[in-house]
């Protein structure tokens, strides 16, 4: 599996953050991009799966497929950047701001939105043979999952709200752990399987992500669900959002950085920051 020891891809987090900061704004919105197109086809993928099996269960061991291909290629999603870009910072990379780091999530989450929003219109248009007709039961799953994670959330008022929130952090403990299992071997079979096993444990136990929620309540919107933008807007992307900020930060990124990194007797941190690019 050619496996890297902790301090060694806690490391390599870190320079993926101050990289990732400094790039500039086409790459970064190219790759996030198609993160946001290919994690949220392999949702469609899923819910297919769900629909025509009845199993759950195979829906999430199957997930996972577009999670490893758009790491493999290289691309980025807002869970991960909300754990990498950060890391740079608090390492006091040359060069590296808040600003530079908030650049990165903006442009990230637009990418992504982008690249989500593409596959739901192309779901939207499939399932319905260009709006021509009702949606096939894949569509109609698809928007029953947005009424039920917005204006279920809203019935139970700030309790609602919590739990939202809450799942958006346990998701991207998962998903950002998922992020880290992509640095922690050098082999491809390793990359795959360490990616694999977290992003199985968050879509099978349905927590909230935000680049998956980015396809599923604009299909919703798209197919006419009966909830609405700003039922989409506060009561699920808003509060997942910050939950996969925190979730992420707190349970995978700081923790590793905090006992792998910051407590080596001497770093070598003798890293060449990559140039500037112009955006």
């Amino acid at each position: 599996m050619s496996y890297l020891a902790p301090s060694e891809f806690v490391t390599k987090m870190v320079d993926a953050g101050e990289s990732k900061i400094f790039m500039s704004t086409r790459d970064t919105i190219i790759r996030a991009y198609m993160a946001g197109a290919i994690l949220t086809l392999a949702a469609w993928f899923a819910v297919t799966i769900n629909v025509n099996t009845g199993q759950p269960l195979i829906g999430a061991l199957l997930f996972p497929v577009g999670f490893v291909m758009l790491y493999l290629l290289g691309f980025d999603l807002l869970t991960g950047v909300f754990v990498l870009s950060p890391l740079a910072l608090i390492d006091k990379r040359p060069g590296v701001t808040l600003g530079g780091v908030l650049r990165n999530w903006g442009l990230v989450f637009v990418g992504n939105f982008a690249g989500a929003f593409t596959v739901a219109f192309m779901m939207a248009f499939v399932t319905t043979f260009g709006f021509t007709q009702a949606p096939d039961k894949v569509g109609t799953a698809i928007g029953i999952i947005g009424e039920s994670r917005t204006l279920g959330y809203a019935a139970h008022g700030a309790a609602g709200m919590a739990t939202l929130f809450m799942r958006g952090m346990l998701c991207n403990w998962m998903v950002s752990t998922g992020v880290v299992g992509a640095m922690i071997s050098t082999s491809v079979p390793g990359k795959v399987i360490a990616m694999w096993m977290p992003i199985l444990v968050f879509f099978y136990m349905v927590f909230e992500h935000s680049v998956v929620n980015m396809f599923l309540f604009p299909s919703g919107l798209l197919l006419g669900a009966k909830f609405s933008i700003m039922d989409y807007l506060i009561w699920n992307e808003i509060p997942t959002v910050l939950g996969n900020l925190v979730g992420g930060l707190a349970f995978t990124g700081m923790t590793l950085y905090t006992t792998h990194v910051m407590t080596l007797p001497k770093r070598q941190a003798g890293k060449v920051t990559p140039p500037r690019v112009a955006a």
